[in-house]
């Protein structure tokens, strides 16, 4: 009862920082560790949590997903998303599939994360302080050229390394390509569909006969619990975005990284 108590919170932890630019794994890495949270799946309970998010996306957008599924049948330019969602998952999706043993190894602990976030979040104050001096190029999803979504794309391979977010690199990207806020946030929340998608499927394979019952059933509770926080956050975050910069996520991220160093140096609690 415990372990499903955690799995819950995890979820939530999980929905809720998915789709905002502050490393939905890097927050579970931390968590799992403050909840001294142990399971024998290595990085694959954080990874396949995240297949919720996706459901949620899908769920969300399924009427302009649908639209958009009709056009790529019925209209002259109607693959030019699917074409660019496919050109922007590649990098990171083939840097994912070749390395994710060596960057689960290596790269998920807290140490990595405080780094992470803090340099994001200055990376985040720096680019919305010179946001009015950029030409904003694309204000619509239709608008995006191959190569602007191939430039997100590797700048979306750091997302491998925790704490740096998938969000924040797709949305970083296309600010810094000349995409106005929106565009950028909606979409990185497409593009969580290939990337978390397939990374999801093919972690979960590849753990197949390491996954005992119970192991199952925190997948599944996990998966489901962030699904359902995560339709929320999806929400929230558009109508913010409609009016706000992302210069509270920036210093949240400096201000979160910071303390997890501090914790860490202190050994206040335990997040080895």
């Amino acid at each position: 009862m415990i372990d499903i108590i955690k799995v819950i919170i995890l979820g939530i932890v999980e929905g809720l920082t998915e789709f905002l630019p502050i490393s939905s794994t890097g927050h579970l890495i931390v968590v799992s560790a403050l909840l001294n949270f142990e399971n024998a799946l290595g990085g694959t309970f954080e990874i396949f949590i995240q297949f919720g998010a996706v459901v949620a996306v899908v769920i969300y957008f399924r009427e302009d997903l649908f639209q958009k599924v009709r056009a790529l049948f019925s209209k002259k330019d109607g693959w030019r998303f699917w074409l660019n969602l496919l050109i922007a998952a590649v990098p990171a999706g083939l840097v994912g599939f070749l390395f994710i043993d060596d960057i689960k190894a290596v790269l998920f602990n807290p140490a990595v994360v405080a780094i992470s976030l803090i340099v994001g979040g200055v990376i985040f104050l720096l680019v919305e302080r010179t946001a009015d001096s950029r030409q904003v190029v694309v204000d619509d999803l239709s608008s995006i050229t191959p190569v602007q979504a191939l430039i997100v794309g590797i700048i979306q391979i750091l997302a491998v390394i925790p704490g740096v977010s998938r969000s924040g690199a797709t949305i970083i990207g296309g600010m810094m390509t000349g995409w106005n806020r929106a565009v950028a946030t909606r979409f990185s929340f497409y593009l969580a569909i290939p990337i978390l998608g397939g990374a999801t499927v093919y972690d979960l394979v590849k753990s197949l006969d390491t996954i005992s019952s119970n192991d199952l059933m925190n997948l599944i509770v996990g998966a489901v619990v962030s699904g359902v926080v995560a339709w929320i956050s999806i929400r929230w975050l558009l109508t913010f975005v409609a009016r706000n910069s992302f210069v509270v996520f920036g210093y949240y991220r400096i201000a979160a990284g910071v303390i997890i160093l501090l914790i860490l140096a202190t050994g206040i609690v335990n997040l080895a």
